[in-house]
Order: structure tokens, then C-alpha cells, then sequence
């Protein structure tokens, strides 16, 4: 355990956190929603710090971020919960504590300074905090992020976007990239849902984008859920009016987890998202879990092919020095 960041103590030695907007009020010997941060005696601690139950390296596509170090590899880790109770999680195994108690899952302690030795023997550019939920292990993040800096390595949070303020002021200086979900664009669908609120959420992408962390965001259109076209108009509309270089990622459900009674998202559904975040300016939009020209890049002026994929390999790469070699247009994000 390590004592945690971002919390205060108040009377009857309960503690209020501050690291996302549950703002968790924890008594004695009890822990937040996230099921990771607990009251010992009127102190607030970490059960995630130094322990993993994932590690990978995964192409950046994966995160999914196009637009930063396209073709690049990032070692990707996680800790074990979440601060969110989504019932399609595609992850639940490990993001949801209980549950994976119940499989017998245990995590792996590794220390901040390995977690970066690793990320450099395997060729990654970045490493990626990703699979649960980031913002429940911060702790651990953050100084993994601070190593990772001095090393020249970039750090990427792959998140629900329910953090506070604070903690993304605190983690900015170390934090270069972030691919946020944008599960829905009703509150009473975040509530009843995924367990939280979407206000916190849309702040946070805004803020983000004004401390020039870039962000790239995710739609998992769950059918019958969040899929109708009033609805993507508005996450659409909500994207482009902060900046419409902001890629969006409409993924492919697939039925998992409480949901395992739904079918797969339609293709036309995916295809009709497409044409809605066109249709509000966005300049890049992408079909998730999908394989085809849904992936592909392309100059938002002359409409050339920029870069061509397949899956999440790059299979041709024509942006020269930031900009599309047809119109010499300047193509949007990091390392291009």
C-alpha cells in the first residue's frame, strides 16, 4: 500500500478523495467505487500502486491513437479496477475487482523504474496506461510518467475521462497523449449504464484540449443503447465545436459482459456514424473493431489517402513532414 494523492481528511477520521468526480466520502476500513483506495485509520491509501495485472506491447493504433506516433509501439499496463461499472466493458475481467476475484486473477508487483526498463527493451516510444482504468492507479501512473519522461519516452492515458481538475493538472507535465471515451451523450445513460456522469467527462476533454494534451476519442456504439443519429449528431457536434481535428473512433460492439444478449453493431450503423461526424466538420473519423477502409486516413482538403491500414498495421504512409504531399495541407497530431 502507498498512501494516496488527492484526498482530504475530515471529521469521525473519514476521508473525502479527490482524484475523479465520484468524490468518494470513505469511512474507516471502507474503499471508494473504484475498489482500490481504502481508509486505514483515517489515512486514504492505494491497494493499486506497483501492481499489475496487465502488460503488453501494442501497436499505439490499439489505444486507439492514429494521429500520435503513427507505427510505433507502446508498452501498455494496467492495474486491476475501475471507477466505472460499464455493463458492456469489454475488459470486466479486470476491471471490475469482484470479478476478478472470482476468476483467481492476481496481479504482478512491478516497480515504477522496471516498468520503464521494459518499455525501453522492447522499442516502445510511449508507454500506455490503458485496459482499466488509469485514473484509479494514478499513483502508480504518475511516477512511472515522471521516469518515463526522463527516459524520452511519451505517456498516453487510454480513459473514461472521469478524473478531476487537479489530477490532470498535476499528471500535464508528463502527459502527452489521452484517447477518451465518449460513451454516450446522455447523462441517464452514464448513470444508469456505466455507474457515473457525463458532464465531468465533457469538461475534461475540453480542458485537455487546452492544455495541448493530444486527445483522440472513442464511441462504442452499443445497439439500441447509444446508436440513434440524434445522438451522434450531438457527440459529433460537441466534438467539432472544441476543434474539429479531434479523430473520432466509432467502434464495433460485440456482446460481452452484462450485455452478452445484444448483437453486434450493424455495419450500417457504423457507416451512417461515419457520415454524421463528416457532416458536422470533423476531419477524421474512424469504424473501430472493424476490418476495412474505415481505418484509412485521409487529407481532409484533397481527399487523398494518406495512410492506408490494415487492422492496426500500416500498410502505406504518404503524410511528408506533417503535411499531405498532394496539397501540402498540414495533417493533424504527433509525430506524423
Amino acid at each position: 500500500m502507498k498512501e494516496a494523492l488527492l484526498y482530504e481528511k475530515l471529521e469521525s477520521d473519514k476521508v473525502r478523495c479527490f482524484l475523479c468526480n465520484h468524490h468518494c466520502i470513505i469511512s474507516v476500513g471502507k474503499f471508494g467505487i473504484c475498489g482500490v483506495r481504502g481508509n486505514r485509520e483515517g489515512t486514504l491509501y492505494t491497494h493499486a500502486y506497483g501492481e499489475l495485472i496487465a502488460q503488453n506491447v501494442d501497436p499505439i493504433e490499439k489505444k486507439p491513437l492514429y494521429h500520435f506516433l503513427p507505427g510505433s509501439s507502446s508498452f501498455s499496463i494496467a492495474a486491476i479496477g475501475c471507477n466505472f461499472q460499464c455493463g458492456f466493458c469489454q475488459n470486466w475481467r479486470i476491471s471490475q475487482i469482484k470479478e476478478a476475484e472470482q476468476l483467481g486473477l492476481h496481479s504482478q508487483e512491478i516497480r515504477p523504474k522496471d516498468v520503464v526498463r521494459q518499455a525501453k527493451l522492447t522499442d516502445s516510444k510511449s508507454i500506455s496506461y490503458t485496459y482499466t482504468e488509469p485514473t484509479i492507479f494514478f499513483e502508480y501512473a504518475y511516477d512511472i510518467a515522471q521516469l518515463a519522461k526522463e527516459e524520452g519516452l511519451y505517456n498516453v492515458f487510454v480513459t473514461n475521462g472521469f478524473m478531476t481538475e487537479e489530477m490532470i493538472r498535476m499528471i500535464r507535465p508528463y502527459l502527452d497523449a489521452a484517447n477518451i471515451d465518449v460513451k454516450s451523450f446522455s447523462d441517464d445513460y452514464y448513470r444508469k449504464v456505466c455507474k457515473g456522469r457525463l458532464s465531468p467527462v465533457l469538461k475534461n476533454i475540453e480542458l485537455m484540449k487546452k492544455l495541448n494534451i493530444w486527445i483522440e476519442t472513442t464511441t462504442l456504439l452499443v445497439p439500441g443503447q447509444n446508436d440513434s443519429e440524434e445522438e451522434l449528431r450531438k457527440i459529433a457536434g460537441f466534438l467539432a465545436g472544441i476543434d474539429k481535428a479531434i479523430p473520432w473512433h466509432v467502434s464495433r460492439f460485440y456482446p460481452e459482459y452484462k450485455m452478452d444478449y445484444l448483437e453486434n453493431t450493424p455495419i450500417h450503423v457504423l457507416n451512417r456514424a461515419y457520415e454524421i461526424g463528416r457532416e458536422a466538420g470533423l476531419r477524421y473519423i474512424y469504424l473501430g473493431n472493424v476490418i476495412g477502409g474505415g481505418n484509412h486516413t485521409y487529407c481532409y482538403q484533397c481527399k487523398d489517402l494518406l495512410i492506408k491500414r490494415f487492422g492496426f498495421s500500416i500498410q502505406e504512409y504518404k503524410i511528408r513532414e506533417g503535411k499531405c504531399p498532394g496539397c501540402n495541407s498540414p495533417i493533424d497530431g504527433v509525430g506524423l
